[in-house]
């Protein structure tokens, strides 16, 4: 007997059935898989064109520029007078030209940061609150020197009540932005 008989052509025809089912069942999913793809990387990008992309907050176009203080060591308003403070602070400002601004007028700010800090007791500078106060208090003794104004915390209430009660007059003053970003303590011990 061959092997070309009439029995092994239905067994040859099976699996030839079956390689093409298979090739079908590939080249489906492969045509499925590629329109997937491409449909979703076209609704990504008709959104993106749409604006209805999550907002991304940009980066700074200029990054600012750090200026360090000496450490400054300061009696503190404690009774009997035997703590102090040894404080270290850097300024974040908006760029060079900022910095060498303050480096003119730096021993008149050291001498207000110096006032500042000497009127402060040990008990508030060691919570944060009191740390946050006095950074708003240095932030406002650097600003003045160049010309800038930083609103009290009562002067801002103060503001934000204003102008819930004239919410239909439009600001005429224009207020620019303070090149002295924030006040960074870089080291701060009190003993």
């Amino acid at each position: 007997m061959s092997a070309n008989t009439p029995a092994a052509a239905p067994a040859k025809s099976k699996k030839m059935l079956i390689i093409i089912i298979i090739g079908v069942v590939v080249a489906v999913l492969v045509i499925g898989g590629g329109a997937a793809a491409w449909f979703i990387s076209s609704r990504s990008h008709a959104d993106e064109e749409d604006g209805a992309a999550p907002v991304r907050k940009e980066a700074p176009k200029v990054a600012p520029t750090f200026l360090p203080m000496e450490n400054m060591v300061v009696n503190l308003a404690d009774p009997g007078g035997d703590r102090f403070a040894q404080i270290g602070i850097t300024l974040e400002l908006e760029d060079a030209k900022t910095a060498e601004q303050v480096k003119l007028y730096l021993p008149s700010i050291r001498s207000g940061i110096l006032m500042l800090v000497s009127q402060r007791t040990s008990t508030e500078l060691l919570q944060r609150e009191g740390k946050e106060k006095l950074a708003a208090d240095i932030l406002r003794e650097v600003s003045r020197p160049l010309g800038y104004t930083v609103p009290t915390e009562r002067a801002r209430a103060a503001a934000a009540d204003k102008e819930e009660d004239a919410e239909d007059r439009p600001s005429r003053r224009r207020t620019e932005r303070n090149p002295v970003h924030r006040v960074l303590f870089s080291s701060f011990i009190i003993q």
